[in-house]
């Protein structure tokens, strides 16, 4: 059950933790790049590697929605490269690195802090684009986040969003498995570490301070956009570079979609 739990300020604290140890996605794109973004040379990632040709080409003039895309990453880069950028996200740690960004290379970059799932602070119809790279496994429903950026979004508006295939969340982590190039799915989705992890690892998870993770399936993810007023435009699924699951050895466990409103 999730309500013993406060997920959000739990979440929020582990994020300001790896803001604070500069994780993968606390590190600041360069200024050299910042110049490239300007120059029309950009590329901004909803996966690994670069977006669907047709996605997101020329962001010129488009109000965009960075959704619990802190960092200093993508959403610098969108400024630079002449959109009007908001960036939103639960981490003022993460929130910070595009602050710093903005400051260092002179950008116009609004940072806002909040709960992806309540975009209260936003009028219907502020945004024409959302950019939502992976990080709706940190909420228990997603479902809140589509009808959200539906909200938010005018119509016709662009959501680009990105998650993982839930396949990855429903195997166990048994690293004797694993060595065997073994997996033994025994986790029903939808997942949750709250639900799925026995006590004293839950415990432990906890007190490292790491995020609690949450596999959402497939008919909220994509189906929960489809309810939400959306409609699917494209699909894309990408490769993890680095696998740490066996699963991810076989098959792309990243998936990327690409919407519009009705």
């Amino acid at each position: 059950m999730t309500e013993a739990i406060d997920v959000f300020t739990h979440n929020q604290a582990a994020w300001n933790l790896q803001a604070a140890q500069g994780c993968a996605w606390s590190k600041p794109v360069s200024s050299e790049e910042i110049r490239a973004a300007r120059a029309g040379t950009w590329s901004a990632r909803l996966t690994p590697g670069p977006l669907p040709s047709g996605w997101m080409d020329d962001v010129r003039g488009l109000r965009i929605l960075c959704l619990a895309a802190g960092g200093g990453q993508q959403a610098p880069i969108l400024a630079a490269a002449g959109a009007d950028v908001t960036v939103f996200d639960f981490s003022e740690g993460q929130l910070e690195q595009d602050r710093k960004v903005a400051a260092r290379d002179g950008l116009d970059l609004r940072c806002v802090q909040g709960d992806m799932r309540d975009l209260s602070i936003f009028a219907d119809a502020s945004f024409d684009l959302v950019f939502h790279p992976i990080s709706n496994l940190y909420v228990p429903d997603v479902r809140p986040v589509w009808r959200e950026c539906a909200r938010v979004l005018v119509s016709q508006g662009q959501l680009l969003s990105s998650f993982w295939n839930p396949v990855v969340f429903v195997a166990d982590r048994d690293q004797t498995l694993s060595a065997q190039g073994l997996v033994r799915p025994n986790r029903r989705l939808p997942y949750s570490d709250i639900a799925h992890l026995t006590a004293s690892d839950l415990a432990a998870k906890r007190e490292r301070g790491e995020a609690l993770v949450f596999g959402h399936t497939l008919a909220d993810q994509i189906g929960g956009q489809l309810d939400a007023g959306f409609v699917l435009t494209g699909f894309h699924e990408d490769w993890q570079p680095q696998p740490r699951f066996v699963v991810e050895n076989v098959m792309p466990t990243f998936i990327a979609t690409r919407a519009a409103k009705r």
